[in-house]
């Protein structure tokens, strides 16, 4: 098996199955179902002031709804159709005032966001990133309440669909993004205890998922209660994760079965709109395909467009 077929296959009947073209591959009948992910769409809206931390950085933060726009009709459009869209976090970017009744009084980047998806013709699922906090300047309630009041999502949660879950974790709920404590370091993740619980919960039903998680796991405190954390968590039931998928590095990054299961970080839509993975999911053979994934170039912001 080629490297990139390994990249493309995933669980217990990866080393067996047929590379396909999406074009031709069987519709699937009752054994398989279709769904896509996208990460770091950043919207943004009049509030919005800038700069970035560079030239090129600044100027996607104004494409980012043409380019996530052109994500999701590309993905409305495929045969055969996507069944759940799942978007890996900084749905849009930061926020312009720590009042969270402005939120409700204006229109801003949180309404511009859900506008843009409300229009997939599947359900979007949305987890939380950095920019959907503001680490320093609003506490994490805030942020939770508007996306409980504005979005109906919650701090983190999983979906069940046929037979298969997906796990949307939030990195951003442990000791390293409390601010006033001792260990409070924004640029790594951590997940608390009663997460932590939560998660191994899941695991232990023993289906077949994909956890969603913001930060790639490089950058995840590998334990937070002596030597209870998400890596051991993820190990400990590879069995049962078919794929772990990151955002927020904006680029393509894929570090195979480093942390027990396949991890992959993918690249965003603020700087590319086909930077997005279709994914074909089996419930017979419990295996799973990226079906674009021989599009990716690495190390990179981008991707080549995708056709059926």
């Amino acid at each position: 098996m080629t490297r990139q077929e390994f990249l493309r296959l995933g669980g217990a009947a990866a080393a067996g199955l047929a590379i396909q073209p999406f074009s031709k591959a069987a519709t699937g009948g009752d054994s398989k179902f279709y769904f896509a992910v996208i990460a770091d769409s950043h919207i943004i809206d009049k509030y919005y002031k800038g700069p970035e931390s560079n030239q090129e950085d600044t100027e996607s933060m104004f494409r980012t709804a043409e380019r996530l726009e052109s994500a999701r009709d590309v993905i409305n459009g495929l045969s055969p159709r996507m069944e759940r869209v799942f978007l890996v976090g900084d749905y849009f970017h930061n926020y312009p005032s720590p009042d969270i009744d402005f939120y409700f009084k204006n229109e801003t980047r949180i309404d511009h966001a859900k506008a843009i998806t409300d229009k997939f013709n599947v359900p979007v699922h949305v987890g939380f990133g950095n920019h959907d906090y503001w680490a320093t300047g609003m506490p994490r309630e805030t942020s939770h309440e508007l996306f409980r009041r504005k979005l109906g999502v919650k701090p983190y949660y999983s979906v069940d669909y046929k037979g298969w879950k997906f796990i949307h974790l939030n990195n951003f709920l442990g000791y390293t993004w409390a601010k006033g404590d001792p260990r409070f370091n924004p640029s790594q993740g951590s997940l608390g205890e009663e997460q932590l619980n939560w998660f191994e919960a899941e695991l232990a039903q023993q289906r077949p998922s994909f956890v969603f998680i913001h930060y790639p796991l490089t950058i995840v405190e590998t334990a937070e209660v002596r030597d209870y954390g998400v890596h051991g968590l993820i190990k400990k039931h590879r069995d049962a994760i078919q794929r772990v998928v990151s955002g927020h590095w904006h680029k393509w990054f894929e570090f195979g079965r480093s942390f027990g299961p396949q991890h992959l970080v993918m690249a965003a839509t603020r700087y590319d709109p086909n930077a997005y993975l279709i994914v074909e999911a089996d419930t017979k053979k419990v295996s799973h395909q990226l079906l674009n994934i021989d599009l990716v170039d690495w190390n990179t912001h981008y991707s080549k467009p995708y056709r059926t």
